[in-house]
């Protein structure tokens, strides 16, 4: 996965603010309809917009070969979502709108309607009310590249492309046997989706056109069209496989339209690891920093750096550090906080692990503007954590680091002299333990938009995990 190029940022609370709200997003949709529908008042035309647009109704495609469920699949979608189902069937003989007749006029000659009569009556069906405010699922279309750029230039755009596919042989198998109910317009099959209700059993119709014959010539065309249906939604694509029981299918389908596309808004990450000591948040910090050109922070390690440059603040940092003392939560939160705010933490982004500990420092850090835009709490069991610390060495010699069980020393000598921090020792851990769980509870409820990671498992896991999160867009908040 190549580094996303952050754009430029803005200044930390306003970016906050317009990543909160869906800023971004909002102008990217408002321009996109500006320069698809050229209206002669700019001005007017986005006031309308934001009057009667809803940026989040679905507006999704189920395309897909004969027999492969497409119906089914739409049908439930438009349960779930409380979207409008727009199919050949319904724009033919469930509309009245003023394009019907001409269509059903080719129909009944059986003639191929024209696409260009395709998008037009398509266009017609979306824009009314109950398309705009609910969304809409067109069911079977766009048929093909043409159709589709002919709805692309009427500003018809789909959020979501779902492409069902299976073997040939398995869709003529079901298209042999495929039943319809007139009434309610569901789908079944003598075989594997055969209705329990009798009187259900005694509407059941067979379509026209399922002979073997015909659903051939139907699959030799959709496998023409579909090359040039992928490369104009490839980037919104998600295939999934029909050959598999029906609700399988439709639980897919629904995870990925509810999915929300990463925005080209711009993002500047803001990270926030917490965790209990031994969850890998350092290592994952710095594998983030190094990926993403992101600047690392460390809350000790910027204690120490300030103590060493004898700065102001670290000067009084240095007198608690003397008498072994904490240092007082105001005092650190200067110290984070200017850090967070320099050149390169500003325009590159940041990852901070081992701050805030408790309610009271993730509010004074909220008050000093420093408000993280994906924080994440690492979990992992008692045992792993002791086994993690308490078997930790380190060579006085050259430095180096080891665990006695995944990475012990190479040789007896280096074993031999092996030195273990006081504070790995089982009761050190144990305090440290104590006092980070005394206050997590109450710190996930502060951030309850965080992400949570089960930290007991192969780092580069982790890391994925983390990754995804960075890079997919937060949920909106209704």
């Amino acid at each position: 996965m190549e580094p996303p190029s952050w754009s430029l940022p803005l200044w930390p609370p306003l970016s906050a603010y317009a990543e909160q709200r869906g800023l971004f997003p909002l102008l990217q949709n408002m321009l996109e309809d500006l320069l698809i529908h050229k209206p002669e008042d700019p001005i007017q035309y986005m006031i309308n917009y934001l009057k009667e647009n809803n940026d989040d109704a679905p507006r999704i495609c189920i395309l897909g070969p004969p027999a492969s469920g497409k119906t089914t699949v739409a049908m439930w979608l438009c349960k779930h979502l409380d979207a409008i189902r727009i199919s050949q069937e319904t724009l033919l003989f469930k509309e009245t709108l003023p394009l019907t007749k001409e269509a059903k006029a080719y129909k009944e000659r059986k003639q191929k309607i024209p696409n260009a009569l395709w998008a037009n009556l398509i266009q017609e069906r979306l824009s009314n009310v109950d398309c705009i405010k609910q969304g809409w699922i067109l069911e079977g279309f766009p048929e093909n590249q043409e159709q589709a750029w002919m709805l692309q230039s009427s500003g018809i755009i789909p959020v979501h492309v779902v492409v069902l596919y299976a073997p040939d042989t398995v869709l003529i198998e079901r298209n042999s046997g495929k039943r319809l109910d007139p009434v309610t317009e569901e789908v079944f099959h003598t075989t594997f989706d055969w209705p329990r209700d009798p009187w259900v059993q005694q509407r059941l119709v067979k379509p026209e056109d399922t002979s073997e014959q015909e659903i051939s010539k139907k699959l030799l065309e959709y496998h023409r069209s579909f090359p040039g249906l992928f490369q104009t939604y490839q980037k919104i694509l998600k295939s999934i496989n029909a050959d598999q029981p029906c609700m399988d299918v439709v639980s897919q389908a629904l995870t990925y339209v509810q999915t929300r596309h990463r925005s080209a808004a711009p993002f500047t990450p803001r990270i926030l690891f917490c965790g209990p000591p031994g969850s890998g948040k350092r290592l994952q910090a710095a594998l983030i920093a190094e990926k993403y050109g992101i600047v690392n922070i460390c809350c000790g390690q910027l204690l120490k750096e300030a103590v060493a440059e004898k700065t102001k603040l670290g000067e009084l940092v240095k007198t608690y550090f003397d008498d072994d003392r904490p240092v007082p939560d105001n005092l650190v939160v200067k110290i984070v906080a200017k850090r967070l705010n320099t050149l390169d933490c500003v325009t590159n982004g940041w990852v901070l692990c081992g701050f805030p500990r408790d309610i009271e420092q993730g509010e004074q850090l909220q008050r000093a503007g420093i408000i993280p835009n994906r924080v994440f709490f690492f979990n992992l069991p008692y045992e792993s954590i002791m086994e993690r610390l308490s078997q930790r060495r380190i060579d006085p010699v050259t430095g180096e680091r080891y665990h006695t069980t995944f990475r012990p020393a190479p040789a007896l000598e280096i074993q031999a002299r092996l030195l273990q921090n006081p504070k790995d020792k089982e009761e050190n851990i144990e305090r440290r333990l104590e006092a980070y769980y005394r206050n997590a509870k109450d710190l996930e409820e502060f951030y309850e938009d965080a992400f949570y990671i089960n930290a007991d498992q192969d780092p580069r896991v982790v890391f994925e995990f983390i990754e995804s999160c960075i890079i997919k867009p937060l949920p909106r908040k209704s």
